[in-house]
């Protein structure tokens, strides 16, 4: 670089590239007169095709964000100035400059040059249009990371701690593919992706292993049945989830994939058909089998056995999706945002079951719940936080009995779920996502059979609904955190 611009790298580094002979070459027009002139009067040469690849910011950024951390001065000398400089400069001039950041673009430039002696407009045009891009996302990323390095001047070694909610909120995405359409057909949709991301087999980058491409609608109920498997270990039971418009139609545990799926469809098989299946293990030959009597709109595990891609090959349609274990629910969801009018919404996940310390599983009846009443009970709390509100479900260990979903009172959440109910309620156990605000709702529960209930607490009725429980010989559980699901 010195050779070309006479003049030598200095400051360790910092200073090498920032010259006129650099960016004159880069902004000036040589094809215009003025321009040339002076440029022949400086002895600035054109460039004409530009390759720059940036200190690798986000990668020590990335190390920063871990226990082990970084030094605050290997943190600071990453920040690159002359590559994004040279970058923007070059590609403000796309007219006369081809400017390639991206390494995937080397051989499609290359072979223009050879091909023609010159790159086309419009590929300079596209070069363009990354390089802003790339040096957007690049100082965001420094922008996210020095932010989270606090008020304090950092010196030695630092550690990023990412706030909650900051006060400026950055974030990339980039454009995974676009959809046929939306929740429906009058509406456009895509998929984006967190190019940071450490789910690399999150849904948003899945393709199916088979069957039609995944709609808006499918990659939203695919979430929610990986999501409500994956709250239960894999190395401990097998877990399936079938949902229907996010909502479960039904949830079962079993000793093989077969099992949990049989406790799972017989919860609610009329409306399993057309649902999607969540399951949290590799789904094997036995499985495939039973699954494949029934029409479904798409499969997720972590994986697939030989024996069962054999056997659901034979339903072209059916989609099959692998997805990795960190999509589930327990492995540090991000936060999620919902879009309103004029701005956004965010929250953490929802990602725990009780409340921490003696507010947590607390038990507030005189009877005491049975060993296999609190098994029901722990399950369909796990259950019951993935339904939407007003949500109550019945369950027995194991398997999801009932489901009341989305109701305006609790009372009718609890109706509907018995409305459906296709399986014996007797000596059932009753899981409400939010407290009772009357005795209603759990003398309509204990009326079907339900003989425990768990719920958060919290209401101003609570006094009631324990009388209730206690002169109905229920047991009751107040967990401490209510689990709402808009």
């Amino acid at each position: 670089m010195a050779e070309l611009t006479g003049f030598p790298e200095m400051l360790e580094g910092r200073v090498k590239t920032l010259h006129p002979k650099i960016h004159g070459g880069l902004l000036g027009r040589w094809r215009e007169a003025s321009h040339r002139q002076l440029m022949e009067q400086h002895g600035i040469s054109p460039i004409e095709v530009l390759v720059v690849n940036l200190y690798p910011f986000e990668a020590v950024a990335a190390r920063a964000a871990t226990a082990a951390g970084v030094e605050a001065g290997e943190l600071i000398e990453n920040i690159d100035i002359g590559g994004p400089a040279m970058l923007r400069s070059g590609a403000k001039n796309f007219e006369s400059v081809a400017v390639i950041t991206d390494p995937s673009d080397y051989a499609s430039v290359a072979g223009e040059l050879e091909r023609a002696g010159s790159v086309s407009a419009a590929t300079r045009w596209r070069l363009a249009q990354k390089v802003f891009a790339r040096t957007a996302a690049y100082d965001a990323a420094i922008a996210r990371t020095l932010a989270g390095l606090g008020a304090e001047v950092p010196a030695g070694h630092v550690r990023v701690e990412t706030e909650a909610f900051p006060a400026r909120m950055q974030f990339e995405a980039v454009r995974e593919r676009v959809l046929r359409y939306g929740e429906n057909p009058h509406q456009k949709a895509a998929v984006y992706t967190d190019p940071a991301s450490s789910t690399a087999g999150g849904l948003a980058r899945a393709q199916p292993l088979q069957g039609k491409e995944l709609s808006f609608n499918n990659l939203v109920d695919l979430e929610a049945a990986a999501q409500l498997a994956g709250e239960f270990d894999p190395a401990a039971t097998a877990a399936v989830a079938i949902v229907k418009h996010t909502n479960p139609a039904g949830c079962g545990l079993g000793g093989s994939v077969r099992e949990a799926y049989e406790k799972a469809l017989a919860c609610d098989p009329v409306s399993a058909f057309g649902s999607v299946i969540g399951i949290n293990r590799e789904l094997d030959g036995e499985a495939a089998e039973a699954v494949a009597g029934l029409f479904v709109e798409c499969i997720a595990a972590p994986s697939f056995s030989p024996a069962a891609l054999e056997r659901l090959s034979k339903k072209k349609n059916l989609r099959l999706v692998n997805y990795a274990a960190d999509v589930a629910h327990a492995a540090q969801p991000a936060p999620r945002l919902t879009a309103i009018s004029g701005g956004w919404l965010m929250q953490d996940a929802d990602s725990s079951l009780y409340a921490a310390g003696d507010a947590g599983w607390r038990i507030v009846t005189l009877r005491r719940p049975t060993a296999e009443e609190e098994a029901g009970l722990r399950f369909g709390w796990a259950v019951v936080k993935h339904v939407k509100s007003n949500a109550v479900l019945f369950a027995r260990p194991g398997q999801i009995l009932a489901v009341g979903a989305g109701q305006m009172s609790r009372v009718d959440a609890v109706r509907v779920a018995v409305l459906k109910a296709q399986l014996p309620l007797q000596a059932s156990v009753l899981a409400s996502d939010a407290f009772f605000p009357f005795p209603d709702g759990i003398e309509a529960a204990a009326a079907q059979g339900a003989t425990a209930i768990v719920q958060p607490g919290g209401s101003v009725q609570d006094s009631a609904c324990i009388a209730a429980c206690d002169r109905l010989g229920l047991a009751m559980v107040f967990t401490g955190m209510r689990h709402f699901r808009h």
